[in-house]
C-alpha cells in the first residue's frame, strides 16, 4: 500500500477518533445522569417533609424523614441520603426506613435536574445542593449537629464526599462507590481527561479522619469492587463489607445490611449503645 494512503487513512482515522471523542465530552452527561428523565408527580408520602433546598444553581427539592418516637426538644442523629445516578427521591422511603428504626432522621436529596428539581446536573451543582441541604438541615430542632451521618450510594459516593470534604460529620457511609470518574472513561475508549465531572472521592476518603462503612457488590459489573477495594487502602479509618451480588440487587439483605451499619454507627458515638 502506498505510504500517501497509509498517511490518509491514518489521518481518516485521527479525525473519526477526535470527533468521537468530542461527542463523548459532549453527551457525557446525558450518560453519567440518566434518572433526570424519570418522570416524577405527586407529594411524598404522608409524614415526610417536603423541603425546598435554594442555591446558586436553582431550586432542588429535599424530604426530610423525622425521627420515629422522638421525644419533645430531643435532638437525633440524621443521615443525609445521596441516591444512585438511575434513581429519584421517590424510590428511597422505604428503603431507608431502617435508619429511622435506628432513631435517626433521614434527609433524601434530591439532585438538580431530576425529579422536582430545576437546574441541571453537574459535579459543582450536585455540591452545591448537598452543602445547602445540609446547612438547611442543622436548621431543624429534631438534628443533633454532632450526629450527622453522609451516606451515598454509587453515584451518591460523588456528592456524599463532596459534602463530607466541605462540612463536618461523625461518619461516612459509602455503596458500591469510586474512587473517581476517571476510570470509566475507558469503558468508552476516551481519555480520562476528558471527564468534566471528576468526583474525586479518593482524595476525600484519604483526608477524612472520621469512620468510613464502605459497602460493595463482590460481582460488581457496574462499578467494579476494586474501586472499594482501593479505597479502603486510601482511607485513614475504614472498613469494607462485600457481599455476594452485583450492583443492582445490592444489598441482597436487607435484615443485614442495616445490622452492620448499625454496629457501625454504635461503634462510631452515633447511637447510643445498648
Amino acid at each position: 500500500m502506498p505510504f500517501h494512503t497509509i498517511t490518509r487513512l491514518l489521518t481518516l482515522a485521527a479525525i473519526a477518533y477526535a470527533i468521537y471523542a468530542l461527542l463523548v465530552f459532549l453527551m457525557q452527561r446525558q450518560i453519567i445522569y440518566p434518572g433526570r428523565y424519570i418522570k416524577v408527580s405527586g407529594p411524598p408520602p404522608a409524614g415526610i417533609v417536603p423541603i425546598i433546598v435554594a442555591s446558586l444553581t436553582g431550586n432542588s427539592e429535599a424530604w426530610f424523614m423525622p425521627p420515629l418516637k422522638r421525644k419533645q426538644g430531643e435532638r437525633r442523629p440524621l443521615v443525609i441520603f445521596f441516591h444512585g445516578n438511575g434513581e429519584v427521591i421517590d424510590y428511597l422511603p422505604e428503603q431507608a426506613e431502617g435508619f429511622r428504626e435506628m432513631g435517626m432522621g433521614v434527609l433524601l436529596v434530591e439532585y438538580p435536574g431530576f425529579g422536582r428539581s430545576s437546574g441541571k446536573p453537574s459535579e459543582s451543582s450536585i455540591t452545591e445542593t448537598a452543602v445547602a441541604a445540609y446547612d438547611a438541615a442543622l436548621q431543624r430542632e429534631e438534628v443533633d449537629p454532632e450526629r450527622i451521618v453522609i451516606f451515598g450510594r454509587s453515584l451518591g459516593g460523588g456528592a456524599a464526599c463532596a459534602l463530607a470534604a466541605r462540612r463536618p460529620s461523625a461518619a461516612l457511609i459509602l455503596q458500591s462507590s469510586f474512587t473517581s470518574t476517571r476510570p470509566f472513561a475507558r469503558g468508552f475508549l476516551a481519555p480520562a481527561f476528558l471527564i468534566r465531572d471528576v468526583f474525586d472521592n479518593s482524595a476525600v476518603v484519604a483526608a477524612y479522619r472520621q469512620p468510613i462503612l464502605l459497602f460493595h457488590g463482590s460481582r460488581d459489573s457496574t462499578v467494579p469492587p476494586e474501586h472499594s477495594r482501593t479505597l479502603l487502602r486510601q482511607a485513614q479509618n475504614a472498613r469494607l463489607v462485600e457481599f455476594p451480588c452485583d450492583h443492582n440487587d445490592f444489598p441482597p439483605d436487607w435484615r443485614e445490611f442495616y445490622r452492620i451499619i448499625a454496629a457501625f454507627l454504635k461503634e462510631a458515638g452515633v447511637l447510643t449503645k445498648s
